[in-house]
């Protein structure tokens, strides 16, 4: 009898674990894993997402950055509209230009309001927050993951496509990808930059806090945190320091303010940053860990009101569902970096039209942050000289684990270097990371291939129609009519940018509306592979000459029958039509895309290499 209950009862349990079974599975709380469940059940995925917090959004919201870095000037893709939601709440972008860190600044709670609405309105889309994955299993059909949710259900989700969506890199590392964390040496990667040696520091995190202003002694004032020490904070800011080049005091308060008379604290070097490699701890054992952050991060606050006077700030109790005020995660600036498919360096930022791998041909997501790494608060990190950057685009393959099909990157751990991950790590390009893994699982999902197998040019083609950005061109809005030809030229290099480091919002130029030279012509079709046996004198382009060098090319490319047809006959008369005597560069992109159409026709590999380039 006793046998007999016992197996009833297993039989039981064994039942209450329900099945599903989905295209694309998405675990995480990151930015990035927001993204790409949004994409995925876009492009037609039955997608469900898994997050352990109660906001989605990662670090735009949960962890309270709510002052966006970078991209300003290049809103692509969900990051463009997420901005416009942001305009849309507070009236305008005016309204959210507050602090002077970025353009755009907003409540986090805001944020997570608007994620939230995003995500509901998404179908085919299956959210679980507040739940934490128990296993992940791989299977002959893709991945099989364990989740229990609050109530204390089980359910075992069945996906073809898996998507790391976690700051830290965890589901990646959870099922045996290869990563890298901390500093790579410079024979790693080839850096000059790079320490000679490898270490395991990463980047300081911050755990953020939301003050606000409640007016004179109204504020709730904190208790004296344990460990404070006023003189970890001297020459904070120009109240407690002798030095005529410190910093205002109100101007370092005012760095993130925020709509509603809040100021998002997340200073660097002596304010409350916090050194730890959370990533190289279990998930049990990282709470005790962040209450560390969390005490680094009250210190502060602390500091702010009795030394420096704001007691009229205090922790808004109104902005994060937490007991403490504080936010819902911490701000990781850096966790594992997997070994992808390839990996973006700094020579693909520095000169991308001039490594052995042109993986800027394979762009699906683009930023314009300088490298900035925050490392204030570990003294045994090697201090790096950072060169000035300009805008760059994140390669496609990076988001693809080299060892592991089916499964793909939608946030920092992607296959970055640990000095190129001081740009991407930012808001703007994580959202675009997330959008365009959730983009490949949805394409590998409805193809049964791994996203390796996936053709690069399709996935740009879907994401450009999708919003997205491929390459950083600072002078092509997307409000361009031939903003879609000039990215597909752009990919393929028959027309380059100029890069411009500058300041802390970095350019690419294209001049679509400047002359095309002979010299810019003959370099684009070298980018192809291509040295041209046509001779000229001409310093700029004309019509004629134009074409002559096209059906040269279209020779070459082995496109001559196809190229002679009386379509093409017709484009190329109308196109003369339309053209006032000297070629601008917008015009020979035109006529590039419509006929001899190098972006459609020609296909590249995740290395950025056309067929002939493989040999």
């Amino acid at each position: 009898m006793i046998i007999l209950v016992l197996g009833i009862s297993l039989w039981s349990c064994a039942q209450s674990v329900r099945v599903q079974e989905v295209d694309v599975l998405v675990l995480g709380s990151g930015t990035g894993g927001s993204a790409a469940a949004i994409q995925a059940a876009r492009a037609g995925a039955k997608t469900v997402l898994v997050n352990p917090l109660p906001w989605h959004g990662g670090m735009l919201t949960a962890a309270g950055v709510s002052a966006t870095d970078g991209n300003h000037q290049l809103p692509a893709g969900l990051w463009g509209e997420f901005r416009r939601a942001i305009y849309a709440h507070y009236n305008g972008p005016d309204a959210v230009a507050t602090g002077w860190v970025s353009n755009t600044h907003f409540e986090p709670k805001v944020g997570a309001a608007i994620f939230e609405q995003i995500l509901g309105g998404t179908q085919g889309l299956k959210v679980y927050k507040e739940t934490n994955w128990t296993d992940i299993q791989r299977t002959e059909q893709g991945w099989s993951v364990g989740i229990l949710l609050p109530e204390g259900e089980q359910i075992q989700i069945k996906a073809r496509q898996l998507i790391d969506g976690t700051d830290l890199g965890d589901v990646a590392a959870e099922v045996g990808a290869s990563f890298n964390l901390g500093m790579d040496s410079r024979a790693q990667t080839g850096e000059s930059i790079a320490p000679l040696q490898a270490n395991d520091i990463v980047q300081d995190l911050t755990y953020v806090a939301i003050l606000k202003d409640y007016g004179p002694e109204k504020a709730p004032l904190l208790a004296e945190p344990p460990g404070y020490d006023p003189a970890q904070y001297d020459c904070l800011c120009n109240r407690v320091c002798d030095d005529p080049e410190a910093i205002d005091c109100e101007l370092m308060l005012n760095y993130a303010r925020l709509p509603n008379d809040k100021y998002m604290i997340n200073w660097p070097n002596t304010g409350n940053d916090y050194y730890l490699n959370a990533a190289a701890l279990s998930r049990e054992e990282r709470p005790a860990a962040y209450q560390a952050a969390k005490t680094e991060t009250l210190r502060f606050v602390y500091f702010l009101q009795q030394e420096l006077g704001f007691t009229h700030l205090g922790l808004a109790r109104d902005e994060f569902p937490t007991e403490d005020n504080l936010a819902l995660m911490p701000y990781h600036r850096e966790g594992r970096r997997v070994e992808g498919l390839v990996q973006f360096r700094l020579p693909h930022v520095l000169r991308p039209y001039d490594t052995p791998l042109p993986l800027y041909r394979t762009g699906i997501a683009v930023g314009d942050y300088p490298i900035d790494h925050h490392h204030g608060k570990n003294p045994a990190a090697p201090e790096l000289d950072f060169p000035p950057v300009p805008s760059f685009s994140i390669p496609a393959g990076a988001l693809i684990p080299a060892d592991l099909p089916n499964l793909l990157l939608a946030d920092k751990a992607i296959s970055v270097s640990n000095i190129v991950n001081g740009s991407t790590r930012l808001q703007p390009v994580i959202l675009q990371v997330g959008q365009a893994a959730g983009m490949m699982a949805a394409m590998a999902a409805a193809q049964k291939v791994s996203p390796s197998e996936l053709s690069v040019r399709e996935v740009q083609k879907r994401l450009l129609a999708a919003g997205g950005y491929l390459q950083p061109f600072f002078d092509v809005s997307p409000e361009d009519p031939d903003f879609g030809l000039l990215q597909r030229i752009g990919s393929t290099g028959l027309l380059m940018g100029q890069g411009e480091p500058y300041q802390w919002a970095n350019r690419t130029w294209l001049y679509p509306d400047s002359v095309l030279t002979d010299a810019d012509l003959r370099a684009g079709f070298r980018q192809m592979g291509l040295d041209l046996a046509t001779k000229t004198d001409q310093i700029v382009v004309d019509p004629d000459l134009a074409i002559v060098y096209l059906t040269e090319a279209a020779t070459e490319l082995g496109q001559e029958a196809s190229w002679r047809n009386t379509e093409n006959s017709a484009l190329l008369a109308a196109w003369k039509q339309q053209v006032d005597g000297r070629v601008k560069r917008r015009d020979w992109a035109r006529l590039l895309d419509e006929t001899l159409q190098p972006f459609q026709l020609f296909p590249i590999d995740f290395e950025g290499r056309y067929s002939w380039e493989q040999e």
